[in-house]
């Protein structure tokens, strides 16, 4: 599925970068360690940035917690999209992320304005 969004996202015009977000966090002896998060995609386009993640199943409660974390670890405000397999239309969650259907996704030209 990610072959599949970056081809279409080169496609139609976007600059392309995978993100790495350091992330820092103490351990259990108190000893501060940095993770290495990764954002599938970083999308650029002029002034426009966007967040994507792509993810063939979200239907557990771990696999969403999975596929959040790196884009709650984003300290900035551009949008946050998440990409699943199956054809459901655009909508928000509480926190404000977008998840889409690939088939939406693909269908739609301008499904990242959403």
């Amino acid at each position: 599925m990610e072959n599949v969004v970056y081809n279409e996202l080169l496609i139609r015009g976007y600059n392309i970068d995978v993100g790495i977000l350091d992330v820092f966090s103490n351990n259990k002896e108190g000893k501060r360690v940095r993770k290495q998060l990764e954002v599938d995609f970083v999308v650029n386009h002029g002034s426009q940035r966007y967040y994507i993640q792509v993810a063939y199943d979200m239907a557990s409660e771990e696999k969403q917690s999975q596929e959040f974390y790196s884009l709650r670890s984003i300290p900035d405000s551009f949008k946050k999209i998440v990409i699943v397999n199956g054809t459901s239309k655009p909508w928000r969650n509480e926190e404000g992320f977008v998840i889409m259907g690939m088939k939406y996704f693909l269908v739609n030209w301008n499904s990242l304005e959403f």
